[in-house]
Parts: structure tokens; C-alpha cells; sequence
């Protein structure tokens, strides 16, 4: 199971990310890449904000690039 900040984190959790600036999102969807990190769907409805995303309503971030709120 994926873990942020050394905690189990689910479908559902709320954790931030940098992109540009420090963002949140919901946890939609969970995988371990090729390389066996842990990848987190994560969601905004509202949108993501910064160059790099802005305007996309769901990102996928590393789990250990992430922090709980």
C-alpha cells in the first residue's frame, strides 16, 4: 500500500504536491510504476493551477513527492 509521510494513505485521502506552487488533490487511483514507486491519481475538480498543469483536473504524482495536509 502506498504511504506519504510515513503513513498508509487510501482512495480518498487528501495530499499536497508541488507543481509549480504547493497544490492538493483527492487520491482517485493508486499503481506501482515500472520502477516499483508508488503513483497517485490525483484530483481537483476545480482545476490545478501553474504552468506545468494548470487547467487539468487530475495529475499523477510520485507518492514520496507528496505530503499529507
Amino acid at each position: 500500500m502506498a504511504t506519504v509521510d510515513g503513513q498508509r494513505v487510501e482512495i480518498g485521502d487528501c495530499v499536497g504536491f508541488k507543481s509549480d506552487i504547493e497544490q492538493y488533490g483527492e487520491i482517485v487511483f493508486m499503481h506501482r510504476n515500472l520502477n516499483g514507486h508508488w503513483m497517485l491519481t490525483l484530483e481537483n475538480t476545480n482545476g490545478f493551477i501553474g504552468d506545468y498543469i494548470g487547467g487539468e483536473t487530475r495529475v499523477v504524482q510520485r507518492a514520496v513527492d507528496c505530503w499529507l495536509d
